[in-house]
């Protein structure tokens, strides 16, 4: 319906998931089936954008459907479509409370309502009938909390294959791991072509009166920068405790990734293309960011090591993208989140075999970020950068320490890959700030001064 796909070409690019902002559209195709005919009337609908530039994207749209205004849905508007004299009016589906039902009575019935199969796990309560409301804060995929019970992620860029979020949280769920929260399903829809299903949505069970790792430490610093006298291990908001329990719990959640799912040893292979990729990554990045180019000596020298290492790595699967944001605090410890990995890089990527190294220096790189994050704002203060530095390095030593002490594994030791890890990532930061927070490009420029240019 070319109606349809015209509202489609003006809504998805104002929308915060849509990760082919500033790219140029050649065409845009749809198809879609119900999901619900009820009041309101709630579609499904597969968006195929192409580009210009040859790529090609596959969104996940639902809609909603009135027939008259709702003047409480004017943010989640997507457009309105006449048929046979009448409008009709389309609203997005995830932010209409009316329509999100449906989503969790058909997990519960294991339902398959044309191309998708909603597939309940085996223990676990759904809650039916419940109304979600949209979790604002997300940006690559959408989320709706069913009261205090459920969590659905909508994935709304599609792609062939199990998502490693439903892949790990399915086999973390056998091993009864506390540092999770438990699967309760996932969703999937047939490709058109034939080709291998996507996953559309999974159901956790929502983690009630918890912290966010992100806010907790940022008020850490806040009461250090509050202390004009005082050390970080002196101020009553000391992280450190925290970040050694956080250490042991991501021990605890890699330990039992390398028992249920598959392991091999790096071979020198391996550690000869992740160098090169990281150097390739360091090409492209000088030339977004030329202050990246007064570390490169450095930054190479460090990829070089990593080609040349005999270090015994074991390959297993890992988070992915870990760091303070991605875990919440409760009452008894630790729930770590988002098993997805980088949603920019392909699905095939993100379920390859990687080091928990990878893992323990994105949470590296998120101390130095919290700790940093305030000096943004302030004219340059000798003392808050030392405070600042002081924090991130007690808490980067206490999430180490808990770790070793849950695995008998020193992961913060004399390792050029960790430190590659953590340069790579400070790259991509670089990257990131340059083009989204200019005057944060500080943060990661800082960091490489002392992970690139150290003897």
């Amino acid at each position: 319906m070319k109606a349809l796909t015209d509202l489609f070409r003006e809504w998805i690019p104002q929308q915060r998931w849509f990760g082919g902002k500033g790219r140029e559209w050649a065409d845009v195709t749809e198809d879609g089936f119900f999901l619900d005919r009820g009041n309101p009337v709630l579609s499904v609908h597969r968006v195929r954008i192409e580009y210009t530039d040859g790529g090609r994207d596959t969104y996940l749209v639902p809609l909603s459907w009135r027939d008259q205004q709702a003047e409480d849905l004017e943010s989640a508007f997507v457009g309105a479509v006449a048929s046979e004299g009448n409008e009709t009016y389309a609203y997005d589906a995830m932010r209409d409370r009316e329509s999100t039902a449906p989503w969790l009575i058909h997990l519960a019935q294991g339902s398959s309502i044309g191309p998708m199969h909603f597939s309940p796990a085996d223990e676990g309560h759904i809650p039916e009938g419940l109304p979600g409301d949209i979790v604002s804060t997300e940006q690559s995929n959408t989320s709706l909390v069913y009261g205090q019970e459920a969590i659905l992620k909508l994935f709304r860029r599609l792609e062939p294959g199990l998502n490693p979020d439903v892949e790990v949280h399915a086999a973390l769920r056998r091993t009864e791991n506390e540092h999770i929260a438990p699967l309760l399903g996932h969703v999937q829809i047939d490709d058109a072509a034939g080709g291998e299903p996507a996953t559309v949505a999974m159901l956790q069970t929502f983690v009630a009166n918890a912290s966010d790792g992100w806010r907790l430490a940022t008020a850490s610093v806040r009461d250090l920068y509050a202390e004009g006298d005082l050390h970080a291990d002196e101020v009553g908001g000391d992280f450190a405790a925290d970040s050694r329990r956080l250490g042991a719990a991501t021990a605890s959640v890699h330990a039992d990734l390398a028992r249920v799912l598959p392991t091999e040893e790096a071979t020198r292979d391996w550690f000869a293309t992740v160098a090169r990729q990281m150097s390739e990554r360091l090409d492209a990045a000088i030339e977004i960011v030329p202050q990246l180019a007064e570390h490169a000596d450095g930054l190479r020298a460090l990829y070089a090591a990593v080609a040349d290492s005999d270090e015994r790595v074991v390959r297993q699967r890992v988070h992915g993208d870990l760091h303070l944001g991605q875990v919440l605090r409760t009452a008894t410890g630790w729930i770590i989140l988002d098993f997805e990995g980088e949603p920019a890089r392909p699905l095939a990527d993100r379920r390859e075999l990687d080091t928990p190294l990878r893992d323990v220096a994105g949470m590296l790189r998120s101390f130095d970020y919290a700790a940093r994050h305030l000096l943004v704002e302030q004219p340059e203060d000798t003392q808050r950068e030392y405070r600042a530095q002081e924090w991130a390095a007690r808490n980067r030593a206490a999430f180490c320490a808990g770790y070793s002490e849950a695995s008998g594994l020193d992961p913060c030791g004399e390792s050029p890959l960790l430190r590659a890890f953590e340069a790579d990532k400070a790259v991509y930061e670089c990257v990131y700030e340059a083009r989204n927070r200019p005057h944060w490009l500080m943060i990661p420029l800082q960091s490489l001064s002392r992970i690139a240019d150290r003897d």
